[in-house]
């Protein structure tokens, strides 16, 4: 392998000699960036023996394409094998510190490359989730023409945030987050690597540790490789120091437990605008609905932890009382709107116990999708059939006037029956009459609902 430059070795030597000057070169997760495709990190599904992307990449048949997936996964980095492993021109490009004129500019370029050097462009954009319609636009020709290759990196869900007519000129690929055993396996290869890595430390990190760095990690390889570096730094000097020229055949042997201050204040991956919201949220409301109390307060906890408003979170809560639980417990209902208003008494930290209260409360209680399905019917045949007569007995008739038209004329008082309702009696418009739209389900309180309307409508059929 060529030796990058003068400054590794220099900070080798340093390193060894106990003076770890992080500023001495680029930081470890650029160093590490893989070389060749063998290098990369995860990804199997894409770059394994066999696979589309590794076979296109070998016999340079590729086309743009959209690398998306969480932060750290290797987007930019695969972008860059790629162009060296096809001997095309790489240019990155920021959407979020690029605009269109610098754009324009590096279009002439690569159609300057292609018209007189015969050589092609991969035009890489990061975040290109953050470009508008018109920016987004702009490199569309050129795509079409074949004067760049576009790569396009994005966390966010494609679909969603990238132009139609983008889409589809443009593979979308999924990068998954990388797996512990990934990040250990990588961290191992940055400690044995003496010309790009952080071999000579004077540090060893047992299985256990690396394993700890790999969890904190969150699947993030540049999280993973920073955390390593701050390791070495932070107690790796001091003990190089300490040992003099004994450092390398007396290694200090590095615990989980010496890494603690390095992880404790660690950050979720989650996105309060982006994909992962989504994600996270949807498994809490799928927790609730599939009653398991134990996952529900997990990814409440995996929210809050993370930034999220707490209002929002209620504000859901008490969606999923009248959507999910319904009448199968009607107190539903109230648990998730005093917790909301107990929330806004007490604030944080207490309010996390009001939070948690409706939570485990609307996770454990019955379930019915009952209420939603009853109004949608209603709502859909309304849209179908316009607006249907009242039936003249349950009109209003507070004037002679309408009285004389037979406006409530018919009309029986439901308080005047034994049971509370008049058999027989129908409500719905003359065209309606025996459409069903509440379906009570046999969950909960909901099972007693259901057992005094089929009473009901037993006594109006005879």
């Amino acid at each position: 392998m060529t030796k990058r430059s003068d400054d590794e070795g220099l900070f080798e030597r340093a390193g060894r000699a106990g003076r770890l000057d992080p500023a001495s070169r680029a930081p470890l997760p650029d160093r590490m960036r893989p070389e060749t495709l063998d290098e990369v990190v995860g990804q199997a599904h894409l770059v394994g023996p066999g696979k589309w992307l590794r076979q296109n990449i070998v016999s340079d048949r590729l086309g743009s394409l959209i690398f998306w997936g969480p932060p750290g996964v290797g987007k930019t980095s695969l972008a860059q094998v790629i162009a060296r492993a096809t001997r095309r021109k790489f240019v990155p490009f920021s959407a979020v510190l690029g605009g269109v004129p610098e754009l324009r500019v590096i279009l002439k370029e690569a159609e300057e490359e292609r018209k007189y050097r015969g050589g092609s462009t991969i035009l890489f954009v990061d975040e290109i989730h953050r470009f508008n319609k018109a920016q987004q636009d702009a490199f569309l020709p050129h795509v079409e023409r074949g004067t760049v290759t576009l790569i396009g990196a994005t966390t966010e869900n494609p679909s969603f945030s990238v132009n139609a007519a983008v889409l589809s000129r443009a593979r979308v690929l999924r990068l998954e987050a990388l797996s512990v055993d990934d990040l250990v396996g990588l961290m191992q290869r940055a400690l044995a690597d003496a010309e790009r890595g952080v071999a000579g430390s004077g540090l060893d990190f047992t299985d256990a540790s690396l394993d700890v760095l790999g969890q904190a990690a969150d699947g993030d390889a540049r999280r993973a490789l920073h955390l390593l570096e701050e390791a070495v730094n932070v107690l790796g000097s001091t003990w190089l120091t300490g040992q003099g020229g004994d450092a390398l055949s007396s290694p200090r042997v590095i615990e989980p437990e010496q890494l603690a201050p390095l992880i404790e204040n660690k950050t979720l991956l989650y996105d309060k605008a982006g994909d992962e919201h989504y994600n996270v949220i949807s498994a809490f409301i799928k927790s609730m609905r599939g009653s398991d109390p134990d996952a529900a307060i997990y990814w409440l906890m995996r929210m809050v932890e993370a930034g999220e408003d707490p209002l929002f979170l209620l504000r859901r809560m008490m969606i999923f009382a009248s959507e999910d639980v319904g009448n199968a417990d009607p107190r539903a209902l109230s648990v998730a709107v005093d917790a909301d208003q107990a929330f806004r008494r007490m604030g944080m930290p207490e309010g996390l116990y009001p939070m948690a209260h409706a939570c485990l409360y609307l996770a454990s209680c019955p379930k019915s999708g009952a209420v939603g399905k009853a109004f949608s019917a209603a709502r859909e045949l309304i849209r179908a059939r316009g607006a249907l007569p009242v039936p003249k007995k349950l009109r209003n008739a507070p004037t002679g006037l309408m009285k004389d038209e037979g406006y409530g004329e018919g009309y029986q008082y439901a308080h005047d029956f034994d049971e509370g309702f008049v058999p027989g009696e129908t409500y719905l418009p003359d065209a309606l009459v025996g459409t069903r739209f509440y379906h009570p389900t046999k969950h909960g309180l909901e099972q007693s609902i259901k057992e005094r309307l089929e009473r009901i409508r037993a006594a109006s059929k005879k």
